[in-house]
């Protein structure tokens, strides 16, 4: 599992990346979108302090962020989800937390893993359908992309 977590973590940065790399090479600025992207980069934050046994984040889930403020969160996050995976070796074990609104529940680290990484990928897509109606072009952020650049099957 933790090969396979890897590289859904690595796929999730680079999705990330080509994403807010897309809005800026476009001026992309509607707040709907900026809403989304910075939903994800709190969420991602979120899930991490909950599985470390941190502290909430003072941050807004649903927060009114710009660009710049949302790029340097997945600056941040992206990695230290990466290096969270890589330094362990079992994520069957369960976890008791409370959600954002304070309603307890229990999952395995598994289940939160995948969960964090698939919800980003919703939210994406839904960027992609606002940029589209904005008269933009969304960034191709499909897994099979990214594995083939990974692979050298195509240039970045």
């Amino acid at each position: 599992m933790k090969n396979y977590f890897l590289r859904l973590y690595q796929y999730n940065q680079w999705a990330n990346q080509r994403v807010l790399n897309a809005l800026r090479q476009q001026a992309a600025a509607n707040e709907k979108i900026l809403s989304l992207l910075g939903h994800v980069a709190v969420a991602e934050r979120l899930w991490l302090h909950r599985i470390k046994n941190l502290p909430k984040p003072d941050l807004k889930l649903w927060g009114c962020y710009t660009l710049n403020e949302i790029s340097e969160m997945f600056s941040g996050i992206d990695q230290e989800w990466i290096d969270y995976i890589d330094s362990n070796e079992d994520f069957s074990s369960e976890l008791k937390y409370t959600n954002y609104t304070g309603d307890p529940f229990v999952n395995t680290l598994e289940t939160i893993i995948i969960h964090t990484a698939n919800h980003a990928t919703y939210h994406r897509a839904q960027v992609a359908l606002l940029l589209r109606q904005d008269g933009l072009e969304p960034v191709n952020t499909d897994f099979i992309t990214f594995d083939r650049i990974r692979l050298g099957q195509l240039k970045k």
